[in-house]
């Protein structure tokens, strides 16, 4: 093998390498970065959506409420029969300084909107348009709760249907003092 061949051969190798390490330094990190968790006796992270009717929420504006925030789908069997739950115990509580957020995962306003034509809920419906909200509290199953205190903390967090008796149990949980 000629000197030119064999420096070219070696000058290739080099560049391999190089791509590789690149390229197994650049998994290793994604794979090890801190990732956001949250758990319960923490601070909830904050987070600002709109509604439907174009109203920001931003949930450190709700310091001193407790915070019933619901993650739903219009897809979601669950969803449907624990939303009109919610909105019953919602009005309960809502004098009492109890609020509810419904975040809608990433669908399209106008289904939306099909979806809410069966039913008259009293509490804000939120769009996550880009489920930016939905990974930031790592929801990826739904329905999914995440029960917030009058202090921002999360005190209870939910995967799954939830029983009227139990979202009655958790709001009276969060009402303040």
């Amino acid at each position: 093998m000629s000197g030119k061949k064999r420096r070219r051969l070696i000058m290739r190798t080099v560049i391999l390498v190089i791509l590789f390490g690149a390229v197994a330094f650049t998994l290793y990190a994604s794979l090890t970065k801190d990732k956001t968790t949250i758990a319960i006796g923490e601070k909830a992270p904050d987070f600002v959506l709109t509604d439907l009717e174009g109203n920001k929420h931003q949930l450190s504006e709700y310091k001193g409420k407790g915070v019933f925030i619901n993650f739903w789908g219009t897809w979601c069997k669950p969803c449907k029969v624990e939303m009109p739950d919610i909105n019953t115990q919602y009005n309960e509580y809502k004098d009492q300084d109890v609020e509810v957020l419904a975040v809608n995962m990433g669908e399209p306003t106008l289904l939306i909107n099909n979806f809410l034509e069966k039913y008259d809920f009293t509490f804000p419906i939120l769009e996550d348009k880009n489920k930016d909200v939905a990974g930031l509290y790592n929801i990826y199953k739904l329905p999914a709760t995440i029960i917030v205190d009058a202090d921002g903390v999360i005190v209870d967090i939910v995967e799954g249907q939830l029983p009227e008796g139990r979202i009655k149990a958790m709001m009276e949980h969060i009402k303040p003092e």
